[in-house]
């Protein structure tokens, strides 16, 4: 029998609940927004988690510039993922040129 990685998450019960919120480049029209929003969703899901809300609290000014933008969109995501995938997750959000800041913390249970 072939175990998948979420298969063995949940048997071992490693997945744990997370918060990502992170700022997209003002700069994305409303279709590339939703677009970069489902594939930061997927690169969650395809790596065995899965997505509990996205909360979308749309374009705010920035407390400082950042990469030359004054604002950004902001996006809050809850999902539950093992902790070695969320490691892979935040290369690929740190290499991203579309996403200016993250945060990704770990809910106490």
């Amino acid at each position: 029998m072939v175990t998948t990685a979420k298969d063995q998450s949940v048997k071992d019960g490693k997945l744990k609940e997370y918060e990502l919120v992170y700022i997209l480049t003002p700069e994305l029209a409303d279709e590339a927004l939703e677009a970069r929003i489902n594939s930061i969703s997927q690169a969650i899901t395809s790596r065995g988690g899965s997505i509990v809300s996205v909360d979308k609290w749309g374009k705010k000014k920035l407390a400082y510039p950042i990469k030359r933008h004054l604002e950004g969109h902001y996006v809050l995501t809850r999902f539950k993922l093992g902790p070695a995938r969320c490691r892979e997750l935040e290369a690929n959000l740190r290499i991203s040129e579309e996403v200016l800041r993250y945060l990704l913390i770990k809910i106490e249970s």
